[in-house]
C-alpha cells in the first residue's frame, strides 16, 4: 500500500480540508508526488469574455512523467500488489491529460499571455493566451539571435539571474533594435501577400513596463517560502526577487509579503495536498495615478490575523491604496476565484489613459504596458480617421478603454463584451468620464453582430480587439452583411491575424496597411494593428 503522506500544517483552513477546494492527493506507488500545475500572458490574457475569474496561470506542456529534483516521479511509481502499477499509471495518465487540457495558451495582460507569474510576455494578461510560438523554433521567419525560445549572448553576463530558468523574456539578451527587427520580420511573414507592414513602434525604455505583477507562492525543498514564476515548459517555481520587465514597486511589495508569512504563521498553498492558505499575490499599479492595489489570493475565506497582517503591510508600504482578499478554493489552474473581500481601501484603483479615467478592479482587463497602450490606441484611431459623425462598434471591448477614447471623436459608440464584470466596469467608466454617447452590452460578439445584421442595423466602423485565438467566421461574415465600410483590427497574435485577414479578403475587405507596436519588450510577442476597407465593386 502507498506510504502515508506526511502531515501538513493546516493554518487558515478552519479545521477543514480547504472546504470545497480540498483535493485528495492520489498516493501512487509509494507516495509519489505529482508536479505542480501551472495554468499566461505575459501579456496578458483574457478569453473572449475579457478579464476576470477566467484568468489563469501560464501553463506549459507536460510531457508525461517529469522527474522532480528529489527523484520523485509524477506518476507510474512502484506498487506492492501485482497489477496495481499499471492501473495507477493509467489513472495518473488520465489525470495528466486533463491537466494538459487546462493549461493556458499566454494575456497577456494583455495579456494576454500569462506566465506562471502572469508576468513576462504579454502577460499579456488579458484575453489572449500564450502560445504564438512553440519552444525550439515554433516561430517561423528570421529567428536569428533566438535559439530554443531564448536569445543567446555568449560571453556576456546575463541581465537577469534567472534568464535561462524562467524562459519568459526570450529576447532579453538581444539588443532592442534587433528585437524590433525580428518582430517586424515575423509580422511581415505572417501577413505576406495580405497586408503591407509600414513599421513597428518601439519603446524608449523597454524595462519595468508591466503595471500588473503576479507571483506564485510555494516552498522549496528545504521548506523555505519562495515566490516567483513557473519555469518554461514545467511547473517548477523559479524564485524571483526582481524582474526587469515588471514594476519595481510591485516586486518590492511581493518581497515584503513573502517575508511576513513566517512571522504570521501563514502557510503557502500546496496544490497536491490542498493544504495551506496563500496561493498567489497580485499587485496592480496605476501608471499615471500611482495608486496600488494588492490582491491576496487564498484557498480559504478564513484568514487568521488578517487585520494585523494588513496593518503590518500598510506600515511597510503606506503607498498601497487598497488591499483585497480573493478566495479561490477550486482545484484548477485559475488564478482568481469568484468571491472577494475588501480588507482595506475602496477595492479598486484608477488610472488615466489617453485623457480618460478608468476604474480597475482585480479582475479587470487593462493593458499591462500603459505607455505603449497610448501609442497603440493612438495609431488605431489615426487609421480609423473619425470625423465625429460615425457610429462605431467596439467589439471584444473589455472595460471599454478604446471605445470610450474613440467616443470623443465619434457620433456614437456601441461596445460588446462577453464578460459581465468587464461590462459593468465599462458602464462605470463611461459615467466617471461623463461620456453619454457610448453604450455597452454583455453578449458574445459574434452572436451580437448576427442579431444586428438580421435587424438591418448599420455601423460605419468596427474596431475589433479579439482574444489570441482570433475572431470567428460568424463575426466576420456579419460585418460583411452589415456593409461596414471600414474595420480596424487590433491583434496580439500575428498568426491568427493572418488567418482572419484571409477570411476578410474573401468577404471583400482589403488590408490597406498594418503596424506593429512593441508592447512587450524582451519577449517575442508583438501587438499589431491593421486597417481594412470594403472593396468597391
Amino acid at each position: 500500500m502507498a506510504k502515508d503522506m506526511r502531515k501538513r500544517d493546516m493554518t487558515g483552513m478552519d479545521g477543514k480540508r480547504n472546504g470545497e477546494g480540498f483535493r485528495r492527493k492520489e498516493a501512487v506507488g509509494g507516495g509519489a508526488k505529482t508536479a505542480k500545475r501551472g495554468g499566461n500572458g505575459g501579456n496578458g490574457e483574457r478569453k473572449q469574455g475579457g478579464s476576470g475569474t477566467g484568468e489563469r496561470l501560464r501553463g506549459s506542456d507536460r510531457t508525461g512523467g517529469r522527474v522532480k529534483e528529489n527523484g520523485e516521479r509524477g506518476y507510474a511509481g512502484r506498487t506492492e500488489k501485482k497489477g496495481e502499477g499499471r492501473k495507477a499509471e493509467q489513472q495518473m495518465g488520465k489525470g495528466l491529460e486533463k491537466r494538459r487540457e487546462k493549461r493556458l495558451e499566454i494575456n497577456g495582460d494583455g495579456g494576454r499571455e500569462k506566465r506562471g507569474r502572469i508576468n513576462g510576455t504579454a502577460g499579456i494578461e488579458r484575453k489572449k493566451e500564450a502560445g504564438v510560438a512553440k519552444r525550439g523554433g515554433g516561430f517561423r521567419g528570421n529567428t536569428s539571435g533566438v535559439k530554443g525560445g531564448a536569445a543567446t549572448a555568449r560571453g556576456k553576463k546575463s541581465l537577469c539571474p534567472v534568464f535561462k530558468q524562467c524562459g519568459g523574456c526570450q529576447m532579453l539578451e538581444m539588443e532592442y533594435e534587433k528585437q524590433l527587427e525580428w518582430k517586424r520580420n515575423y509580422l511581415e511573414e505572417q501577413l505576406k501577400g495580405l497586408c503591407p507592414v509600414k513599421g513597428i513602434i518601439g519603446m524608449k525604455d523597454p524595462y519595468h513596463y508591466r503595471n500588473k505583477v503576479h507571483a506564485v507562492f510555494d516552498r522549496d525543498r528545504r521548506g523555505n517560502i519562495i515566490s516567483g514564476i513557473y519555469q518554461e515548459n514545467s511547473h517548477i517555481v523559479v524564485p524571483v526577487e526582481r524582474c526587469l520587465i515588471e514594476d519595481q514597486k510591485a516586486d518590492e511589495i511581493i518581497g515584503t509579503i513573502r517575508g511576513m508569512l513566517k512571522s504570521f504563521k501563514i502557510r503557502t498553498y500546496d496544490e497536491d495536498t490542498g493544504f495551506g492558505l496563500l496561493r498567489h499575490v497580485l499587485v496592480r499599479r496605476g501608471f499615471a495615478t500611482g495608486e496600488i492595489m494588492v490582491v491576496l489570493v487564498t484557498a480559504s475565506p478564513v484568514f487568521p490575523s488578517k487585520n494585523n497582517f494588513v496593518k503590518a503591510l500598510r506600515e511597510k508600504h503606506p503607498e498601497i491604496t487598497t488591499i483585497v482578499q480573493n478566495v479561490n478554493g477550486r482545484g484548477t489552474s485559475m488564478v482568481l476565484g469568484e468571491k472577494e473581500h475588501v480588507l482595506y481601501g475602496k477595492g479598486y484603483i484608477e488610472d488615466l489613459l489617453c485623457g480618460c479615467r478608468f476604474r480597475i478592479s482585480s479582475k479587470s482587463f487593462y493593458q499591462v504596458n500603459p505607455v505603449q497602450t497610448e501609442v497603440l490606441y493612438g495609431k488605431a484611431l489615426e487609421l480609423a480617421g473619425l470625423t465625429g459623425k460615425e457610429t462605431v462598434l467596439d467589439a471584444y471591448c473589455g472595460i471599454g478603454t478604446i471605445g470610450l477614447i474613440a467616443s470623443r471623436k465619434a457620433g456614437s459608440v456601441i461596445g460588446v463584451e462577453l464578460n459581465k464584470d468587464a461590462v459593468k466596469d465599462a458602464v462605470n467608466n463611461a459615467k466617471i468620464n461623463g461620456i453619454t454617447n457610448a453604450k455597452f452590452y454583455c453578449n458574445d460578439a459574434g452572436k451580437f453582430l448576427v442579431d444586428m445584421a438580421e435587424r438591418g442595423d448599420k455601423v460605419d466602423l468596427v474596431i475589433m480587439d479579439p482574444p489570441r485565438s482570433g475572431s470567428t467566421e460568424e463575426f466576420m461574415e456579419s460585418v460583411a452583411r452589415m456593409g461596414v465600410k471600414k474595420v480596424v483590427y487590433v491583434s496580439c497574435n500575428p498568426e491568427t491575424l493572418g488567418r482572419d485577414l484571409r477570411v476578410m479578403k474573401k468577404l471583400g475587405y482589403g488590408a490597406v496597411e498594418g503596424w506593429g507596436v512593441d508592447m512587450f519588450g524582451g519577449t517575442r510577442h508583438v501587438e499589431s494593428i491593421v486597417l481594412l476597407q470594403k472593396s468597391v465593386k
